[in-house]
Order: structure tokens, then sequence, then C-alpha cells
């Protein structure tokens, strides 16, 4: 692999971190990573002090939005040894959006290396505190210096680094929009570009207004089937089964989402359904008492559960304090990243030397 270049601070921030209170994506470790794309290969692997970016006012991702990201966490094993889980996932997952928004993909060897050295170096801003985290943004965007529409022949790749604590301290509450969709098949919803998540700001904030967390988003031809929600993908307990929207072209492969259907089909042997699901058939089977548990899943949130889902002028409401399975596999992962249980699946990567200049 190509060598990284790696430059230090001279002098860490860490100091200034209160680790019981941290804004979630509002501080950076002392560190980032960066690459270039230019004449037609990726160049200038880099780690060095995080600092702001120049760029041309007509820099083409202001303009015409090719910008993609990942996100992912470094956790800390009770040992103190830094952990990433399935890194080569969100390496595979990053080169699908980059095929999509005409990108060039990124080694995937070179994503997992980068990442590695950049958590390795600034190690200690990983909270020492049960359910927090390193927060980890890979992210790519055009750098060509023209107003034009096509794709650019120069990107940057940068991957920051932030601690965070728990996304979500509470149950969250979502409400259908029969006006508004996130994504649709043919589209760019599978992709984890920018462009989805300025577009769901609207719903979101309207849904805010009427006392809601988040959107449960709608298929766009019938607004009948569920697709996700605004930051995660949505697990539905009814009777002796978890049903998931099928990832069918306009939702997000979730990472998180796959790892929590493994471990319910080896570990519970609980049925899982992977399936377009309408929000009447949720509907039934709250009104019918079969539906047992509702919550999302995702890098940042984990788990989060789902007290109240409003749809067309009804509200299901559900007690969380009676929720098994979501809680089961909010234990299960974190017992995973902090090494408290046994790694049966080889998902977890330990960090274990550190990375000098």
């Amino acid at each position: 692999m190509p060598e990284i270049k790696i430059t230090h601070s001279n002098q860490s921030r860490i100091s200034e971190v209160d680790f019981n209170n941290i804004p979630f994506g509002r501080i950076c470790t002392d560190h980032m990573a960066s690459a270039d794309f230019i004449d037609g290969k990726w160049t200038n692997f880099e780690i060095r002090p995080v600092e702001p970016l120049s760029l041309h006012p007509t820099n083409m991702t202001l303009h015409y939005g090719q910008a993609i990201f990942e996100g992912m966490k470094a956790s800390k094993a009770v040992d103190g040894t830094p952990m990433l889980m399935r890194p080569e996932l969100h390496a595979q997952r990053f080169n699908a959006s980059a095929v999509r928004m005409c990108m060039p993909e990124f080694p995937e060897d070179m994503f997992v290396d980068m990442i590695y050295k950049l958590v390795s170096i600034d190690r200690a801003w990983i909270p020492p505190i049960s359910g927090s985290s390193m927060y980890i943004r890979p992210f790519m965007i055009a750098m060509d210096e023209n107003v034009g529409v096509r794709a650019s022949s120069n990107y940057k790749f940068m991957v920051l680094t932030l601690p965070a604590g728990p996304y979500y301290g509470r149950p969250i509450s979502l409400t259908t929009s029969t006006e508004h969709v996130r994504a649709v098949d043919g589209g760019v919803g599978e992709a984890k570009c920018a462009g989805n998540y300025a577009a769901s700001l609207y719903p979101a904030t309207l849904a805010n207004k009427r006392g809601f967390d988040q959107v449960l988003w709608l298929d766009a031809h019938e607004f009948k089937y569920i697709q996700e929600v605004g930051t995660m993908n949505i697990f539905f307990v009814i009777g002796n089964k978890v049903i998931t929207p099928a990832t069918s072209g306009s939702i997000l492969k979730g990472i998180t989402r796959r790892n929590m259907i493994e471990i319910l089909k080896v570990e519970k042997g609980i049925e899982v359904e992977e399936r377009a699901l309408s929000i009447d058939e949720v509907m039934a089977a709250h009104a019918d008492g079969t539906l047992k548990e509702v919550f999302g899943s995702g890098t940042a949130a984990l788990v989060a559960n789902v007290n109240r889902i409003a749809h067309d002028g009804n509200v299901m409401e559900l007690d969380p304090d009676n929720f098994e399975i979501s809680l089961y596999l909010k234990a299960k992962i974190n017992g995973l990243r902090d090494g408290t249980i046994e790694d049966t699946y080889g998902w977890m990567t330990p960090i274990t030397e550190a990375v000098m200049a």
C-alpha cells in the first residue's frame, strides 16, 4: 500500500473536552486524514492536524452536490484497546455510494488502513464512558473549479474523528408524511450522499413542529410502504417475527441493520423478514395487540426505541419499558464493542499498535 505521511499536532486539545457532556458532531479530535484524486489516481495520503479547507467559490461540490460520506464508530475495550466494527463493510458501502454519484472508488485497503492509523493516533479521544464512542466520518467531495454540470475530474477524500456520547438518550416519536418523500427506486436513496440529508431537513422540521422527533418515510408512489427513518433503518416486532423493510433501491443498506439481522437469526432463532411492509399492516398489528416493539438502527443511534407513531390522524403508542429484542441487540453490540462479549463473528478489528510519525 502507498505510504501515509503523518504529521503530529504540536499540542493536543483533549484537555478542553468534558467527556461527560459531548455535543454530537461539534468537537473534532486533533488529527484528520486526507488523500487527493488527481490525474486519474489517488495520491497524497496524509494524516495531519485538523485545519480548515480552502475552496474556490466555483468548487463543483458547492454547486452540484457531488459529496458522499460514511458513519462509523471506534469503541474502547475494557482493557483500553481501540476497536473498529466491520470497517471493510463501510469501505464497500462508501464505494457503492461513489459509483452512484459518478465519483472514483477509494481503495478499500487504504480506507481501512487510514482509519486504523488515525484512530490509533487519537485513541485518547475515545470516551471512557459506557455507551460513548469515537464517531468516524469518512467523506469525499468534488474538487474541480468549474460552474458547469458534469462530473468532477478531481476529488478529495478525508476522514474526521469526533468523540460522541449516546445519540438518543430517550425513546423517539415518529410521524409519517404523505406530502414529502425521501427517495424513489432508481434514485440515490441507497447512496449515502449529502443531498439525501439536505432534502430531509424541511419535512423533519415540519415533524418537529408537530411534536415528533423524526419522519417515518413512506414509498413515493402510494405513500403506503414503510422505508426508513431520517437517520436510521427501522424494525418492527409483530407477533413472533421481526420485520424490516427490504433494501430494494431506495433504502440505505445499513451495516448496523445487517449486524442485527445476523444476530437475531444466529443467536435467537427469531424469524426475520426483509420485505415490503405497509403502514396499514403496522396499524392493524397495533390494534390487535401483536405489535410488540418498534426500534431504529444506525451507526450513530445504534438502537433507538420508538414510543409513538402518527399516521393519517391516528397515533400508535408503545411502551419501550416492555421491549426485549431491542434491548438484547443493544447490549449485544455494545458488548462486542467493549470486549465484554466474545466476538464469535470476527467482526471486531482491534487497534493493537501505536502509530508513530
